[in-house]
């Protein structure tokens, strides 16, 4: 009876060390990043993600995204865009709250996507019908070549996704 008890108390020891090491998101090879940054215009944003980089790979054959398919636009769980008040994205409405962001890449130009589920593991479980604003913008080149994915924000809201030699933008209002 003893060997069966020593032997739960391993078992749960371990499953809790394991929990604990598999949520320090620091050590993953894509680690994540958050960019907060108040607007001008009062609206807080910010973007929760994980920063995969190129290892020598070839951005849409041999490293996501594909032409055409739907990416989760970083690694690991979907990234997360949030706002605390309704913001127009390039001109479109999107109200306040928590969105996954995905994305299609092309030749010159991605479809943006702005999804209600927010809380999910790449794209696995991504869903047309969630989603809550599309938008196209075009692609351009990103000058010096960004290793490891990166968003960055200005005070005036204009987005930039750089990755690569890939850089895709947008602008919140």
């Amino acid at each position: 009876m003893k060997n069966i008890v020593l032997l739960l108390l391993t078992t749960a020891l371990f499953a809790s060390n394991n929990t604990n090491a598999q949520e320090d998101k620091s050590r993953r090879p894509s680690p994540p990043a958050k960019i907060n940054v108040d607007l001008k215009s009062g609206a807080s944003i910010s973007i929760d993600y994980s920063r995969p980089s190129i290892k020598g790979r070839i951005i849409g054959k041999t490293i996501e995204p594909n032409d055409g398919e739907v990416w989760r636009t970083g690694a690991n769980e979907a990234t997360v865009f949030e706002t605390n008040k309704p913001v127009k994205i390039d001109g479109k409405e999107l109200p306040a709250g928590k969105y996954s962001l995905f994305t299609i890449s092309g030749k010159e130009s991605w479809t943006v996507i702005f999804n209600k589920t927010w809380k999910q593991w790449g794209a696995y479980d991504y869903k047309e019908k969630d989603d809550a604003l599309r938008i196209t913008v075009k692609q351009e080149l990103a000058e010096p070549f960004v290793e490891k994915m990166n968003f960055n924000i200005d005070a005036e809201g204009r987005v930039n996704l750089l990755w690569g030699d890939r850089k895709i933008g947008f602008n919140v209002e």
